[in-house]
Order: structure tokens, then sequence, then C-alpha cells
């Protein structure tokens, strides 16, 4: 299918949700097998493909060939793979060779939407939410433009929006799992406003009854199949081009961009123009990476699949500046003052440094007793550096024992081990129970790993060096005879106060 677009000018998310949901965006498809319905071959078939392939594929095929998409510069057919409905080469290609282009004037996106018969109704929506429902309409009709192009779109992938409630129980404990669940209720919500708004309010629009699932369908396309980060285009479904599959062994995103071209006898356009990220051989099939920095979780969430690479197990903790502490008001005004807030969300990835300013927020959250004067205004313009390095014993081991408190209250809600998660990875699992082990495995590992590394840290806080020696250094009075007043250090031999 389609690739999120990894260009230059990346574009930002379409769907936005609160980061205690999720912090998701649209991209490209889900490896899944599409309908196959039963069919007989006949004149429909066309030479140049596989007759096995279902009838639909065929069709949609003409219809490439008949609107000018399959030209000379067209080295690819759609072929049945491992990973469902994919592109085969029609010749070897060498790395970065064109391999498809497809003119605007075939794009589903916003403005296509506005330029439609709803246009003015869906005026002011989320585009998504637009081109949801222009998805949906236009596959209501039976003689929509897209027609062709709609009637191979799989019914569902295997994104866990779609999975029953006995499978996701499989995802018990996970982030994933309730991650999965506000993006339902997201959705939902945003089809009850449509249908309060939009609906019932256009009947002459929408003739048809529009179904809570007709909306999950369109979000899961879109979700699974759209183009981002494409040069002014934020949401973007381009038939043909979307046929492309996922391999991890791609490691470069870029794969896709827009070029002003010729696009007929006697018309310029600007088209979609697909390269091959690798060298292929004719037959083989062509692969692009859908995006380099998603989890597992994010995988599966968007395409209904997961991978083994272990720098893909990712696990979010979320730490808080509660209002009971009496230093609420400076710590959320440094906190703010370094880009972060009242909640911090720090994505830790397995086998991966920490993201950089998860130990200086930690330091600040733990801040207090003796400590809490470099809270004071004095200390303001570089209080952030000096939480980049253990401040105190104690405020270091408090650190330590909160991660490791979070970590272990997360590991106690799995229903599975490790090893019988391992086990279980041996045998012969639906793709979708192999999914859910794959990623409460992750996360299990992700979360040992911090376990880990603390624990170990506290091992080691005797040796560390703290804020106070550092100041030592600072002004060469290693060895003097201190007092620690709380608020700063007393010398006695210099009566220097610092």
């Amino acid at each position: 299918m389609a690739t999120p677009m990894a260009l230059p000018s990346s574009s930002s998310n379409f769907l936005s949700l609160p980061r205690t949901a999720t912090h998701i965006s649209f991209s490209p498809k889900s490896p899944v097998l599409y309908p196959k319905p039963s069919f007989s071959i006949s004149s429909l078939a066309s030479p140049d493909l596989d007759p096995s392939l279902p009838s639909n594929v065929h069709t949609f095929w003409q219809w490439l060939r008949q609107e000018g998409m399959v030209s000379s510069k067209t080295h690819v057919k759609p072929a049945i793979f491992p990973q469902g409905l994919g592109l085969a080469t029609t010749k070897d290609l060498s790395k970065n060779q064109v391999v498809l282009e497809v003119p605007k004037r075939f794009w589903i996106n916003p403005d296509a939407v506005t330029h439609s018969e709803i246009g003015n109704a869906c005026s002011g929506l989320k585009p998504w939410v637009s081109v949801a429902l222009f998805l949906i309409r236009e596959n209501l009709k039976d003689d929509s433009r897209w027609r062709r192009y709609l009637d191979i779109l799989p019914p569902q992938t295997d994104s866990t929006v779609f999975w029953s409630e006995e499978e996701l129980a499989e995802l018990q404990g996970t982030q994933l799992l309730s991650t999965t669940l506000n993006v339902k209720e997201y959705v939902k919500s945003e089809f009850l406003k449509v249908e309060e708004q939009i609906l019932r309010r256009h009947n002459d629009l929408f003739p048809s009854p529009v179904t809570l699932d007709d909306f999950f369908w369109a979000f899961g396309i879109l979700r699974s199949r759209a183009f981002s980060r494409l040069r002014g285009q934020n949401l973007v479904l381009i038939p043909f081009a979307d046929l492309v599959n996922h391999s991890v062994s791609v490691t470069s995103e870029e794969h896709a961009c827009e070029v002003k071209a010729p696009a007929g006898l006697f018309s310029w356009d600007v088209l979609f123009s697909l390269r091959s990220p690798t060298s292929v051989k004719a037959g083989e099939q062509v692969f692009i990476q859908y995006d380099l920095k998603k989890s597992n979780a994010e995988l599966a969430l968007d395409y209904g699949f997961i991978e083994s690479k272990s720098d893909r197990n990712a696990y979010t903790l979320t730490f808080e500046i509660p209002e009971s502490d009496p230093f609420f008001d400076d710590k959320l005004d440094i906190a703010e003052t370094n880009g972060l807030g009242e909640t911090a969300y720090f994505d830790i990835v397995l086998e991966r440094p920490f993201p950089p300013a998860m130990l200086p927020f930690l330091r600040l959250l733990a801040l207090g007793g003796t400590d809490a004067y470099l809270l004071e205004s004095l200390f303001r313009n570089s209080i952030w550096g000096n939480l980049e390095m253990p401040v105190s014993r104690a405020n270091e081991e408090l650190v330590c024992q909160m991660v490791r408190n979070v970590c272990e209250a997360a590991l106690s809600a799995y229903h599975t081990t490790i090893e019988e998660d391992e086990k279980l990875k041996e045998e012969n699992l639906d793709s979708r129970l192999r999914i859910a082990v794959g990623i409460r495995e992750g996360e299990k590992r992700v979360l040992q790993q911090l376990i880990k590394i603390f624990h170990d840290r506290e091992l080691e806080l005797d040796q560390l060096e703290y804020y106070q020696d550092r100041r030592l250094k600072d002004f060469g009075l290693c060895g003097e005879q201190t007092i620690d007043v709380g608020e700063g250090l007393f010398f006695v031999e210099c009566g220097v106060r610092i």
C-alpha cells in the first residue's frame, strides 16, 4: 500500500489525540490479504496479470490502463505475495529507479473533498474526517469515479482497532490496549458528532445509511494507506501506489516525491512518483519503509503487523509533578522553561539511550528537603544544567526508586511472563495473537531493562559525584571542611557561601 512519505518537508500528524491516549499519525498500509471473491476468468482478465488474481484486481488494472496510469515508466504490476496484494516488478530495477507515477487528479485528499458534492457540507471538519466521509460516500455509489479502486480495498486490517474483545484480552497489561481503546472511543465520538452535524442534516448527500462500522472502515483505510509528509500534503490516498508493501530490510524512507511532468498528450500535471529504494530483480516484490521511528505498538495500531527488531520495542513512562508538592509552582515553571509540562512522557526504546530530558525531569520531580534551595531564583538560569547530573545521594536514590516502582507495577499487570510468551512464539499462532504476544513480550523486556539499569544505579550511589562535590571543585576547595546548611554550602575556613 502506501507509505508515510519521509521527505524534508515533513508534515504534522493529521490525527491528534491526547498524549495519554496515544501519539500517532496516519501513514501507509497494513499488509493484509485482500478479499478474493469467487469468479471465473473471462474476458475481464488482463493478459499481463496472473490469471489466478481476483477479478476485482484485473478490473482495477484495466482501469489504471484506461486512465493512463500505466505508462512507459510503469515497471510494476499487482501480484499476490505472503504479505498480501503487492507490486511485482516487470523488469530488473536499479536503486532509486521510478516504478510508477500517479497524476494528482487521481489523488484522494482534502482538496478532492472540497471540490466534490459534499465539499460545502464538510467545510470545517478535521481533514481526516472529511476524507473518511468522502470515502464512505464514494463506496456507496456504484458509479463512483474510484469504484475500481474502492473494490480492491480490504474490509479491515489486522490493526488492533478491528480486534474482537477476546483478541484484545490478549493485550492485557500493555500500553497498546489502553491506546487502542482510547482510539476506538475517539473515533466513535467523532462519528457521533458527524452523525449529528452532517449526516442527519444532509440526507440528500448521504441517502444511504452511514454506520459506525463504515466510519471505522474509512478510518482504518486512512490510517493504514494514507501517504503523509509529501510536499503540501498532510493526508492523501494514492491509488496503485498504495499497493506497495513494507519491509524491515529497507532502511530509507526517501522513496517518493512530487514531480511536474507530462500527464497526457497535451497536458502537464503534478505526479506522485514512487521509486524503488533498493535494486530488485524482475518478478520480485518492490518494498518500501513505512516509518523507521514507529514502535511495534504503533505498527500494530496503524498497519496490523510488528517487527522482530529490538529497537521497535518501546514503553512510554509517564511522570507528573503532583499539585500537592510544596514546590509545585517552581517545578512547573522550570519544566515549562525547558519545553516540558506538569506531565512528561518519555518513550523508552529497548537498548537505546534514554530521552535527554528524562533524568533532569525526574531529578526535578524528586527535588526537596535540603536540596530545595536549588529551586530559588538565584539558581533558576542554571538549574536545568545542574539537573543533568546527580544532585545528591538522596535525590538520586529517590529517582531510582520512582522508576523501579513504576516498572514493577506495570509488570504486575500482565497475565503472562516473558518465558511464557517466548514459548508461545514457537507455536503456530494466528496473525493477531502473534502480534499480541510480541507486543507484551517487547514491553516487558523494556520494563525489565529499566529495572536493572536503576537497580545497578542504586548500587553505585556512593561512587557518584553530586552537586556539592562539583561546586567544591569549581571553587578549588576540595577537601575543605564544610557544613551543609540546606540552602548552600558554608565553608568554615573561608567564610564563603555559594
